[in-house]
């Protein structure tokens, strides 16, 4: 009878924190965040679903830019699944993210760990690109003294442009900009939009025209095909 009894408890409580996984999933598709957090936070750490749940918190608290408390989850992550190209990811982001928030003195503590991290999500993942893209903009904005490098950026702008030519193109269309080559953007975002032709790519050119190489004419221009391409993006706002 003990034994039954026991049995009993262990199945409805499993239920319960299955059915409290679910329903945090089903609240997250509706962007109910807050009822999410309290799903998730019932699912034990005896559950199959737990790290996943942990996960769940720790990338709502990122989408609420609660930084310290998405990395003292991601961190913990990562030390149980050191080989998750996704969590390592997460976390060097989180850490980048957290880092903006503080002075640069408090913010240079960080920046080797997320070196560290985010080269690790993109060595674990060949085909990473959300980690390429995010090394290509960490080496355009740390100053030399902190290992600042356009080349080294333009290195991870040739991995993307393997793995997905777009975010290539698009990716050292940043690089140049950033760089003020803009002549070189130009060339760069243009092959961006012949070969995806997407609101990003068209985005991007445009701007490049209007905010650094004052070509008014060409912005209007390409403007009016972006429209004709994608007709339900409001054009006006870019």
């Amino acid at each position: 009878m003990r034994s039954i009894f026991f049995l009993v408890v262990w199945t409805s409580f499993s239920m319960n924190a299955q059915n409290s996984f679910n329903e945090g999933v089903q609240h997250v598709k509706a962007d109910n965040f807050t009822e999410a957090l309290l799903d998730f936070n019932k699912v034990t750490d005896a559950e199959e679903n737990y790290w996943e749940a942990q996960e769940h918190i720790a990338d709502i608290y990122s989408h609420q830019k609660k930084w310290n408390e998405a990395v003292e989850i991601y961190e913990v992550l990562v030390e149980n699944f050191p080989q998750s190209a996704s969590h390592n990811f997460k976390y060097g982001g989180a850490l980048g993210m957290k880092a903006l928030s503080l002075s640069k003195m408090q913010a240079a503590f960080y920046i080797s760990d997320i070196k560290f991290h985010l080269k690790k999500a993109a060595e674990l993942d060949p085909n990473h690109i959300e980690a390429r893209w995010a090394l290509t903009k960490l080496y355009m904005q740390l100053p030399g003294i902190l290992g600042g490098s356009t080349a080294t950026s333009y290195e991870y702008t040739d991995q993307l442009l393997k793995i997905s030519p777009v975010d290539g193109w698009l990716s050292k269309g940043y690089v140049a900009s950033e760089d003020e080559n803009y002549k070189a953007a130009e060339n760069y975002y243009k092959k961006a939009l012949e070969v995806g032709g997407s609101v990003t790519c068209y985005t991007k050119l445009i701007q490049l025209y209007e905010e650094k190489l004052s070509k008014r004419e060409e912005a209007q221009q390409l403007r009016k095909e972006a429209q004709k391409q994608h007709p339900t993006h409001n054009w006006t706002k870019n």
